[in-house]
């Protein structure tokens, strides 16, 4: 039986009407999306039809999941709000704190003891509001939510920008920061800008070695990392009924390494399937008695072109696997020409370490096809050239896995299996042949493969791929190598080619666990105490931040940042994964990747007040000490990748005042704001090259900040020489209310308090 089956049989009662209502309402068909989104209207029936792209319209979302790493920072949060329970069914999940080493057991163990103080304090708040916890070694969130929460035709948010996945059971799921999440906790409205919609027609059928993973690494090249920005993606068409449940959920889940607000398909027989094999048959029941509801209408999938902003034709038939990379996900290259392109741009062709897992990639289907060339690799007496490590993605997984032999098969050709958590794909790797300046390649089915991300080395060169093309790349152990054409040399000097893949939809003996890991909280929390050490290093209580202010004069700027610079460049992941619940801590890690435009370092910013250089954090605080307020620069795209809203709590705890850019990622840009801080944009581009090091930075009209307004900055350098700019802003008039208060928790916590 599902979680929560009530709440879905409500949002399925109120869908005809609404969505029916919505229909005349706009005048036209309606995509999947669509349907979604006016069905959970905060204010109920549509009354008006939305302008994709520019209005902000309030939503009210589900359900809430939230990791360990960010679950932290948001439930800090939370617990300033003045609330005694959540408002809206919400799970926190134990899987971004294990590092991978040893393997399952040992790494589990270490976990345990190391991060016991945060796990404890997790369990404790989820305990004391109301809040499904799962503990560490349950799973990843995301495959954890597809087998037990995710439902078709449902709205959930998540703070963590993979909680697309959950688009593989027909959801419109949306990564945010911590302070979305404490909103929709708090029982208020979320806000979001209505997104623009793209629709992806697939048809035929996959084959071969090629896999659902291509189809979204075909989809980055074709949109970059910030093609999808401020959109939904929809796939439909013949092709897309021809994927399994899990198949459609990794390809939502890349679906935030090329910006998009979320990624969907609509309900159909691989959904029903999942949906009863992992025992919701009541959900599976409910659904179908909706099911016309539960996609887009015939009318827009016959002429996409007609209701969607941007159409994609992919035919799965011709469709050839792909590596993406490296250091971005967006850069494909066909299988088969990644040889000659390796050559020409000086990557190492000698693969390392395959690594098969993740939230995008770990369901028993991508196991069993991953085995299926393990297997023929032992059978076959070939010996893998490359280290192997595996991470189930749930304990449900795992447990099914090893009950088939899915597991023995990765044993036999020596590979580590790992706990059922995110490892190396969010840096909790402590690689075992670990690397200097040396250049190496590793290859795995992740989703993002940023310099640093897997193993915090800026000289691995990471690629994306399928398991099962990870698994044979990694026995070859060469980069150029194409399973399709290419032949194996076995330990009896052999020739040998491997055949397809084959894999398994759903286990034949369904799925099976002993202990999942699930806790459920009481009914009455108000006795559960929480305890937080004031001499903690991993925890901090949080105090409101201050307002900025509608004065900005004499600003110092901090750093100009030039070219790529995600979130992982902002606020790194890896070991400092461990300060995620001391705002303080972690602000030692603000910005020290993002490289400055002056001197193409990274880390090391010209301090004004004394005219030496040093770590961006410790000019932030000097500045801070002295009561001047910094500015940061940025390039396009800026914030691309993870959800995490440190990136935006730690610039604001040092007194950086405002963030100004070429372009944003949809979630920092929020994630800004919600903190107090202002977001701006260059009104014309080329004024990032106005820029100087040593520059001061005065706010002339910010006493007039108001929608659709354009604020002006006189930037003053040193020979005394000015340059006046404009720059834009998305903000309304609640999110100014936000900056004016001081950040959105501070307009909650007053709200409440009336």
């Amino acid at each position: 039986m599902a979680f929560d089956i009530d709440m879905i049989k409500k949002v399925y009662s109120q869908m005809a009407e609404r969505v029916d209502t919505a229909r005349e309402v706009v005048g036209k068909p309606l995509t999947l999306s669509e349907k979604i989104l006016y069905n959970h209207l905060w204010d109920g029936k549509a009354t008006k039809a939305f302008t994709r792209g520019k209005d902000y319209v309030d939503f009210a979302p589900d359900r809430i999941a939230c990791q360990d790493a960010t679950a932290q920072m948001a439930l800090l949060q939370f617990m300033q709000a003045g609330k005694s329970q959540v408002a809206v069914p919400t799970t926190v999940h134990c899987d971004h704190l294990i590092q991978a080493k040893q393997g399952a057991e040992l790494d589990l163990k270490r976990a345990n003891d190391v991060s016991s103080e945060v796990f404890d304090f997790l369990a404790s708040v989820s305990n004391k509001y109301g809040i499904g916890f799962w503990k560490p070694g349950a799973g990843i969130i995301h495959q954890v939510v597809l087998e037990n929460y995710a439902f078709p035709g449902g709205m959930m948010i998540g703070t963590d920008s993979h909680t697309v996945n959950a688009g593989g059971l027909g959801m419109v799921a949306i990564g945010v920061g911590g302070a979305d999440a404490v909103d929709v906790m708090a029982g208020m409205a979320w806000e979001l800008k209505f997104p623009k919609l793209i629709g992806v027609k697939l048809t035929g059928k996959l084959n071969g070695w090629t896999s659902a993973k291509d189809v979204i690494l075909k989809v980055a090249g074709i949109l970059t990392v910030k093609g999808g920005t401020g959109a939904i993606v929809e796939y439909f068409g013949e092709g897309a009924t021809n994927l399994s449940c899990t198949g459609k959920g990794t390809i939502c889940n890349m679906g935030a390494e090329i910006g998009a607000t979320t990624s969907t398909f609509g309900y159909d027989d691989s959904m029903e399937r999942y949906l009863r094999a992992t025992d919701r048959n009541d959900v599976a029941d409910e659904a179908n008695k909706v099911r016309e509801y539960l996609t887009g209408d015939a009318e827009v999938y016959e002429n996409p072109e007609k209701y969607f902003d941007q159409v994609i034709e992919i035919d799965l038939d011709t469709l050839r696997p792909h590596l993406n990379g490296p250091f971005t996900p967006d850069l494909a290259t066909p299988v088969g020409e990644l040889g000659a392109k390796a050559k020409e741009n000086g990557w190492p062709l000698k693969v390392d370490w395959g690594l098969i897992g993740s939230c995008t990639n770990s369901s028993y289907e991508d196991l069993t096809r991953a085995a299926s060339i393990a297997k023929q690799a032992v059978d076959k007496n070939i010996k893998s050239k490359s280290d192997f490590g595996i991470n189930p993605g749930s304990e449900q997984i795992r447990f099914t896995a090893e009950r088939d032999g899915i597991l023995k098969v990765f044993e036999d050709l020596d590979a580590t299996i790992f706990t059922n958590a995110c490892g190396p794909c969010i840096g909790q790797w402590d690689r075992s042949d670990r690397k200097g300046d040396e250049k190496n390649t590793i290859v795995h089915s992740f989703n993002r493969n940023f310099s640093k991300r897997a193993d915090g080395n800026p000289n691995t060169h990471a690629f994306v791929g399928s398991p099962e093309m990870v698994a044979a790349i990694a026995i070859s152990g060469r980069l150029d190598f194409d399973p399709m054409n290419d032949t194996l040399l076995n330990e009896n000097g052999e020739e040998v080619k491997l055949d397809e893949p084959k894999g398994l939809e759903l286990p034949p003996l369904g799925f099976d666990v002993k202990e999942n890991g699930y806790v459920e909280p009481v009914k009455d929390g108000s006795k559960v105490e929480i305890v937080v050490s004031p001499t903690s290093e991993r925890l901090q209580l949080l105090t409101p931040f201050e307002p900025i202010g509608n004065e900005i004069k004499g600003a110092k700027l901090l750093i100009k940042a030039f070219g790529k610079c995600t979130t992982d460049h902002i606020s790194m992941a890896g070991p400092w994964l461990r300060y995620r619940g001391h705002l303080d801590n972690i602000s030692n890690n603000m910005l020290i990747g993002a490289v400055n435009a002056f001197g193409k370092k990274t880390n090391f910013v010209k301090n004004q007040l004394t005219g030496e250089y040093a770590g961006v954090p410790d000019v932030a605080r000097e500045y801070k000490a002295a009561g001047i307020k910094t500015i940061v620069v940025g390039d396009h795209n800026y914030g691309e990748g993870s959800s995490r809203e440190h990136a935006a709590m730690e610039p604001r705890h040092l007194g950086v005042a405002a963030v100004i850019v070429k372009s944003f990622a949809r979630i920092h840009e929020t994630n800004l704001k919600k903190q107090g801080m202002l977001g701006l944009t260059f009104a014309n581009e080329a004024d990032y090259d106005l820029i100087q090091e040593d520059d001061t930075i005065n706010f002339l009209d910010l006493n007039e900040f108001a929608p659709d307004k354009q604020l002006t900055i006189e930037l003053v350098h040193a020979d005394g020489s000015k340059d006046t700019i404009k720059v834009n802003h998305t903000y309304n008039q609640a999110q100014i209310d936000w900056y004016n208060e001081g950040s959105a928790l501070n307009l909650i916590k007053k709200e409440n308090a009336s």
